[in-house]
């Protein structure tokens, strides 16, 4: 496990399983939102995404954090292992009113409000999202370690199970 992506829902726990990944592995972490998102709230071109994007692909060890299905296919053409939290909606709004007012690593400001518009994001994310990410891991499961969790607490068990391994190198 050396070039790593997680995706799922927003609110489902991706960023807390990339730290925790990170801690235990060792890995360089990058998070999407940190390289779409400006502090000022606005975003970079395109552009400008997919060539950092495509630097850190082109780095020979890294964990990629976030859903971003549009360069999707991208990351999984360059990873080993793909991580998708596949956990129920109700799930993840809750995960994501629970981070409104505190300081995250993921994202280069503090979220104030629920916005209208994410929080349907959330709710239309296993119609809208979810069958495209699971045709793509399909389709890009030869030669690579697909894992899906359907709830925190697998998450939690799979980084619980790597912690002596990482201890005992």
């Amino acid at each position: 496990m050396e070039r790593v992506i997680i995706t799922g829902c927003p609110g489902g726990g991706k960023s807390t399983f990339a730290r925790r990944l990170r801690d235990v592995s060792g890995l360089p972490l990058y998070y999407l939102d940190r390289l779409w998102h400006r502090p000022d709230r606005t975003t970079v071109t395109r552009e400008a995404f997919d060539l950092r994007l495509r630097e850190i692909l082109r780095e020979d060890r890294w964990i990629i954090d976030g859903n971003y299905q549009r360069t999707l296919e991208l990351r999984l053409a360059a990873c080993d292992t793909a991580f998708l939290l596949d956990l129920p909606p109700e799930k993840c709004l809750a995960g994501a009113r629970s981070r409104i007012g505190r300081p995250r690593e993921d994202l280069p400001w503090v979220e104030t409000e629920f916005d209208e518009e994410f929080r349907q994001s959330i709710v239309e994310f296993p119609r809208d999202c979810l069958p495209r990410i699971y045709e793509l891991l399909n389709q890009y499961r030869e030669g690579r370690k697909i894992v899906i969790f359907r709830s925190r607490e697998e998450a939690d068990g799979y980084l619980e199970r790597l912690l002596p391994v990482r201890e005992n190198k």
